[in-house]
C-alpha cells in the first residue's frame, strides 16, 4: 500500500503512468475514496498523463482524523502531497467537496495549477443541497455495499465493504467533518473566486441539485466552461467514460471553444462540443 507521510497525517496514494511529462491530480469527495476514479476515469487520463489519486484523510486507507476537514487545511495537505511527490504544477480535478478543495487551492496557489476541473461541487451556503449531497453519498456507499455499481470495476470483498462502513460511521459520529463543512458556507461569496485565472471545466449532472452551483461558478470564473452530463450527483459512477473523455480532451487540448455551456451525453457529443 503506497503511503505518503505528511507533517500531520499519512495519505494513501496511487499513481499511474509516472513517466509522463504532465500530471493530473484527482481529489475525491467526502464519504468516498480514490476508487471513484481508479477503475475507469484514471486509466483514461493515464493514456496521456501521470495520474495521482489519493484518499483524503479519514477516508479509504489514509489515516483517520478527528478534525481538520475545512478547506484551508485540506488544501494545505494537497499542496504538501505535491511537494512530497516533487510536483511543481498539476492539472487539478476535484469531485463534490474535493472540487471545493481544488477551488480553494486555485484561489490561494494559482501558480501550482495548469488547468482546473470541478465536478459536481455544491454551494456550501445551500444547506439543503449539502444535505442532499450527503444522501447521495450514502446511496453511493449502499451501491458499493450491495456490489459495485455498473462499470466501476471488480466487486468489493467483505473486508473492503466493512472497512467502508466503518469509515462512514467514524466520519459521521467521531469527527468534526459536518461542523467543518458547515463553516465553509460563505465560500461562494468571496470575491477571490472571480480572480481564478485558470481555464476551468465545470461538469455537472443534468438532474443534479448542484446545477445552480455550477452555473454560479461559470458566471464567477471568467475562463470557465460548463458541461452537463446525464445523471445526478453521482455522475463519476454513472457516466465515467464520458467524464474521463471530457477531462482528457480538456487537459490535452484546452477549454471548450465557442460555447460557455454544452450538453454531453456520449463520446459523439463530446467530439462535437469540444473540438
Amino acid at each position: 500500500m503506497p503511503v505518503v507521510a505528511l507533517p500531520h497525517t499519512r495519505l494513501h496514494v496511487q499513481e499511474m503512468n509516472a513517466g509522463a511529462p504532465e500530471t493530473v491530480l484527482l481529489v475525491h469527495g467526502m464519504f468516498t475514496n480514490l476508487s471513484i476514479w481508479y477503475f475507469n476515469i484514471a486509466p483514461l487520463l493515464a493514456q496521456h498523463f501521470h495520474v495521482v489519486l489519493y484518499d483524503l484523510k479519514g477516508h479509504g486507507m489514509s489515516d483517520k482524523a478527528g478534525s481538520g476537514y475545512g478547506l484551508q487545511v485540506m488544501s494545505e495537505e494537497l499542496l504538501a502531497l505535491m511537494d512530497t511527490l516533487q510536483l511543481d504544477t498539476v492539472h487539478l480535478c476535484g469531485y463534490s467537496y474535493g472540487g471545493l478543495i481544488a477551488l480553494q487551492t486555485a484561489i490561494h496557489h494559482p501558480e501550482r495549477i495548469k488547468r482546473l476541473a470541478v465536478i459536481e461541487s455544491p454551494d456550501p451556503q445551500e444547506q439543503e443541497t449539502m444535505n442532499i449531497v450527503d444522501i447521495y453519498s450514502k446511496e453511493l456507499l449502499t451501491h458499493f455495499v450491495n456490489g459495485q455499481p455498473a462499470g466501476a470495476g471488480a466487486p468489493l470483498g467483505k473486508r473492503q465493504l466493512e472497512r467502508r462502513h466503518r469509515m462512514y460511521e467514524f466520519l459521521l459520529k467521531e469527527s468534526t467533518i459536518r461542523q467543518d463543512m458547515q463553516q465553509e458556507q460563505h465560500f461562494f461569496e468571496q470575491a477571490a473566486i472571480t480572480r481564478i485565472p485558470h481555464d476551468t471545466l465545470l461538469i455537472y449532472g443534468s438532474d443534479s441539485d448542484c446545477v445552480p452551483a455550477g452555473q454560479a461558478l461559470q458566471e464567477k470564473i471568467s475562463r470557465a466552461s460548463l458541461l452537463y452530463v446525464n445523471g445526478d450527483h453521482n455522475i463519476p459512477v454513472q457516466s465515467p467514460f464520458v467524464i474521463g473523455e471530457a477531462l482528457q480532451d480538456f487537459f490535452v487540448n484546452g477549454p471548450v471553444k465557442n460555447t460557455t455551456a454544452a450538453y454531453v451525453t456520449d463520446k459523439a457529443d463530446l467530439n462535437i462540443n469540444l473540438s
